[in-house]
């Protein structure tokens, strides 16, 4: 029964792996649009507004704030 709980334990080890590569992946190839300031703030605008977006839908699916 141990082996079963060690072998279940390395699941989350691995998603974190797997999502940590992934960031990292993408960084690599944003990096190069924040070394001019003019696409810096663009694509923190967008990254603002993407979120935003999300925040603004969830509340209106999950019936938080009248819309």
């Amino acid at each position: 029964m141990k082996e079963f709980w060690d072998n279940v334990s390395r699941y989350p080890r691995f998603l974190l792996t797997i999502m940590l590569g992934i960031f990292f992946a993408l960084f690599e190839r944003v990096k190069p649009l924040l070394e001019r300031p003019v696409t810096a703030i663009a694509l923190g605008g967008v990254l603002v507004g993407g979120l935003l977006f999300i925040i603004f839908t969830l509340r209106a699916m999950l019936g938080l704030t009248p819309v």
